[in-house]
C-alpha cells in the first residue's frame, strides 16, 4: 500500500517536521524543498524518507539545526569551509554559492567542504553550477555505518561515496551525472526493504559475506547484530572511484575518513571536494560548445536497442520524472510514511495522510 501526495503538501509536511525538530522556518523550508526535489527527480532514496533519520540525528546531537558553513580558508580560487554538522542542504548551498561566485570571477574555484550533515542529492549542487554556465566535479565521502564492501572484501568498510559531474550544453538542458560508487544507493535498499521487495542479484552480500537479494541485510541488524554490505559498481573500477572519493572528499577536505568499528549513531557526515571551471574563460569555449553538441547528437543517432526507446544522457531521466511526478503526485510507501509520521510525533509535529 502507499499514499500519493502532491509536491506542495509533501513540502509542507516535511518542513513542519524539520521546523519542529529545531530549525528556523527558512531552514526547514529549504531542506524540505531539497528533499521533495529529490523525490520529484525519481530519487526517493534521497527524498523525504530521510526525515526520520534526520530527526534521530538531531535528537542525538549529531545534526545541528541552524548551523552555517564557516570559511576556514579563502585564498582566491581555493576555499575551505566547515559545515559545522549543519543540514547539508543548507551548508552545501552556502559553499556552492561562494564557490560559484568565485569561479565566475576568476574562471575556476576549488572548494573543500568538511563536516556537513547529509548533503542529499549531489546533482542539486551540479545543477546550481550549470545554471551559471559552469562545469562542476564533485567527490563526496560518507561518514556513517560503513555499508559498502571493498572489491575483494567480505564486509562493509566505507560509505556509498557519490561522484557527480555537471556540464552545460549550449541551448540545451545540461549533462548532470550523479551516482553512488556502490552498485546501488543505500537509500534505495531502505526503500526496497520498506516496500518488502527483493533486489537484483549482485547488489548485496549478507553478514557472512555471501550473495543475497534481501535488502534487509543493510537496513536492519541480522542475527548476532551484524550487517551485510553493498557491492561496488563496476567491480574494481567502482571500488577505485570510491577510494578516490574517500581520499578527496574525506581526507583532503579535512572532514575525515572511516577507519573504525561501526556504531549506531544516526548522523550522516559528508565531506565534498568540488572543482568548478568557467568554460567561457578557458580559451576553448567555441570548440567546447560545438564539439559537446556534436557528440551528444552523435550519441542520440544510435538506433534504439531492444526494450529501449532510444539513447538518453545523464540528467534526462530526472527531468522526465519531475514532469511526471509534478503532474501525478509523489508515491510514498506506507512504511516510509508511517516512519515520517512517527518522526513528526517525536518532535511534536502531527501529520495526517
Amino acid at each position: 500500500m502507499s499514499v500519493t501526495l502532491s509536491a506542495q503538501s509533501l513540502r509542507r509536511d516535511a518542513a513542519r517536521v524539520i521546523e519542529a525538530a529545531g530549525s528556523a522556518a527558512a531552514e526547514a523550508a529549504k531542506v524540505a524543498d531539497n528533499l521533495v526535489l529529490a523525490n520529484l527527480s525519481g530519487h526517493d532514496s534521497h527524498g523525504v524518507g530521510m526525515i526520520p533519520r534526520y530527526v534521530e540525528a538531531v535528537l542525538e546531537g549529531g545534526l545541528k539545526p541552524n548551523a552555517s558553513a564557516e570559511v576556514k580558508l579563502d585564498a582566491g580560487p581555493l576555499i575551505a569551509m566547515d559545515g559545522n554538522r549543519g543540514y547539508g542542504q543548507v551548508v552545501g548551498e552556502q559553499a556552492m554559492e561562494r564557490a560559484i561566485a568565485r569561479a565566475v570571477e576568476l574562471g575556476s574555484c576549488v572548494v573543500a567542504l568538511a563536516n556537513a550533515h547529509h548533503l542529499g542529492r549531489i546533482g542539486h549542487f551540479a545543477e546550481m553550477a550549470v545554471a551559471r554556465g559552469l562545469v562542476s566535479i564533485h567527490f563526496v565521502n560518507v561518514l556513517s555505518r560503513p555499508v559498502v564492501a571493498p572489491w575483494g572484501g567480505g564486509d562493509g568498510r566505507y560509505g556509498t561515496n557519490p561522484f557527480c559531474a555537471g556540464i552545460p550544453l549550449a541551448g540545451r538542458e545540461p549533462f548532470v551525472l550523479d551516482f553512488a560508487t556502490s552498485r546501488v544507493a543505500q537509500g534505495k535498499m531502505r526503500v526496497a526493504h520498506n516496500e518488502r521487495r527483493q533486489v537484483d542479484p549482485g547488489y548485496l552480500i549478507d553478514e557472512k559475506g555471501l550473495p543475497t537479494t534481501d535488502p534487509a541485510v543493510v537496513v536492519v541488524p541480522q542475527p548476532g547484530g551484524f550487517f551485510g554490505a553493498l557491492m561496488p559498481f563496476g567491480e574494481h573500477k567502482g571500488y577505485g572511484m570510491a577510494v578516490a572519493c574517500e581520499l578527496l572528499g574525506g581526507a583532503l577536505t579535512g572532514s575525515g575518513t572511516w577507519h573504525r568499528p561501526a556504531d549506531n549513531a544516526r548522523a550522516v557526515i559528508n565531506g565534498m571536494f568540488t572543482i568548478l571551471v568557467d568554460p567561457r574563460k578557458l580559451g576553448t569555449y567555441a570548440s567546447f560548445e560545438a564539439e559537446a553538441l556534436a557528440f551528444v547528437d552523435w550519441l542520440k543517432q544510435s538506433p534504439a536497442a531492444p526494450a529501449f526507446e532510444g539513447v538518453r544522457i545523464a540528467g534526462e531521466p530526472e527531468r522526465a520524472a519531475r514532469e511526471a511526478r509534478a503532474r501525478d503526485g509523489i508515491v510514498i510507501d506506507d512504511h516510509t510514511w508511517a516512519e515520517i509520521v512517527s518522526a513528526g510525533a517525536k518532535v511534536g509535529a502531527a501529520l495526517g495522510a
